[in-house]
């Protein structure tokens, strides 16, 4: 493998691709060094420091929506918002391709109506920093914001011009990560956005292990304690049990036997092969995990804010409490709302970029056809039931991964920093962008007649 590596490097274009992704990516980093300006950064960090040491949810929300986004935002830093404005847009635009005649005919245009989208996905973007951007400012300004610590901006800056200034600094922060996910994309190595996403969680890997051994160098190691060998060995054998399960779910597929049609010209038969259509396991990817996460962060938004005014109705009151708590400790109905959203999602993501019609029409055009079904309605039909079951299985995975930080967080009281990096969602982005990469760098290889990183020795 070492050798393999080096052989990359000897490669003029992939070392450049290499080199400049590795700057784009240093640069991007650098940005959560820069903060805001006005904002009182100490009293902010504290505020932080206390929501993460406290048993609420809003530092579980913080932590989750830095974990997708690529961002820092407790940090309030020019990079603030991270990339999600951008997936966001992007998202809504592919969720609109299918419901709205003019983008879906944008979508059918190629490469012309591809770059149209991404331009509008672009002004999209802006408008949406901008708009939260806004919020999280005005919010910060605010004596009762949503982090319950008075105003963070210092009270000589704390006015509309410098609240809008502070807005177009994270507006443009956030513009910059797209452009530099863009450049990665077109000059770099691998894909930008995910590139971005998956930094920001290695950045907080040594954050995460410092959290995880820290008490165990000031108490030493003891068994059945909080620093017992016993819950270092679990966390381990859970860090590879995850890992091996996401890359078997990531890499799996459903290989259905596709025959094609002979074709006789003159003398010699044309065709007649037995070849494989490859239907992943988890179709949707890490997206349903992303949706579920963004949706649930609302309901406990609103209950903190209406629970004030309903807390002397003598059972409304009680009632949306329980709820509260319920949503601000993951409780069981957050877990089963979680696990709901997740299996809905899974079912229409894969509802929205697997057409089974247009597969079927796909192959009776190119002259093939799947042995014991036949082509058009048939066809159709079989596919959409094949992709059904095994949305179920992805579904289920995702679910499960979903939910490991908070058993693990819950069953051995470790931080929820921990379990979101050791365990869960942010292993799941990792490696899936990780193959996703190796893959890449395996194209460049193979071009160039070299072996690819995961295959046998070099042929000579």
């Amino acid at each position: 493998m070492l050798s393999k590596m080096l052989v990359v490097f000897r490669i003029p274009e992939l070392r450049q691709k290499f080199l400049l992704t590795f700057i784009l990516l240093a640069v991007y980093r650098l940005g959560f060094s820069i903060p805001l300006p006005f904002i009182n950064q100490d009293l902010l960090n504290e505020t932080i420091n206390r929501m993460s040491n406290s048993s609420g949810g809003m530092d579980r929300m913080i932590t989750m929506l830095s974990l997708f986004s690529a961002s820092s935002i407790g940090m309030s830093t020019i990079f603030g918002l991270g990339i999600m404005p951008y997936i966001s847009a992007s998202i809504i635009f592919q969720l609109l391709g299918t419901v709205y005649p003019p983008l879906e005919k944008l979508q059918k245009e190629g490469e012309a109506g591809r770059k149209k989208i991404n331009e509008y996905t672009r002004y999209a973007t802006v408008l949406l920093c901008f708009g939260q951007s806004f919020f999280w400012i005005r919010s910060l300004g605010s004596q009762s914001n949503m982090l319950g610590s008075g105003s963070l901006i210092l009270p000589e800056y704390n006015t509309f011009f410098f609240h809008l200034a502070c807005t177009v600094t994270m507006t443009a922060g956030t513009i910059l990560l797209m452009w530099i996910g863009e450049q990665i994309d077109e000059y770099g190595i691998g894909n930008g956005i995910s590139l971005l996403i998956m930094a920001g969680i290695l950045a907080r890997m040594p954050e995460a292990g410092r959290a995880l051994l820290a008490p165990a160098f000031q108490n030493g190691v003891k068994l059945g304690s909080q620093t017992g060998i016993e819950r270092f060995l679990i966390l381990g054998l859970l860090f590879v049990a995850v890992v091996v399960c996401v890359v078997v779910i990531t890499q799996a597929q459903r290989r259905i036997p596709v025959q094609s049609a002979k074709h006789v010209r003159g003398s010699r038969v044309f065709g007649g092969q037995r070849q494989f259509l490859p239907l992943r396991l988890n179709q949707s990817g890490v997206m349903p995990i992303i949706f579920a996460s963004s949706l649930l962060m609302f309901p406990l938004f609103l209950l903190k804010m209406i629970n004030p005014l309903l807390e002397k109705v003598p059972v409304v009151g009680p009632a949306f409490s329980a709820l509260e708590n319920s949503f601000q400790s993951h409780g069981y109905l957050y877990e089963m709302s979680y696990i709901a959203l997740i299996y809905f999602f899974c079912y229409f993501w894969t509802a929205i970029t697997f057409n089974p019609q247009d597969m079927s029409n796909n192959l009776k055009d190119y002259g093939s056809f799947i042995p014991g079904y036949r082509p058009g309605a048939r066809t159709a039909e079989y596919l959409e039931r094949v992709m059904v079951r095994i949305t179920f299985v992805g579904a289920a995975f995702l679910s499960l991964v979903a939910i490991i930080p908070t058993m693990v967080t819950s069953a051995l009281n470790i931080d929820v920093l921990v379990a979101s990096f050791y365990g869960g969602t942010g292993l799941l982005i990792c490696v899936s962008v990780a193959l996703d990469l190796v893959q890449k760098i395996d194209s460049h290889l193979v071009m160039r007649n070299y072996p690819g990183l995961l295959e046998g020795d070099a042929k000579t």
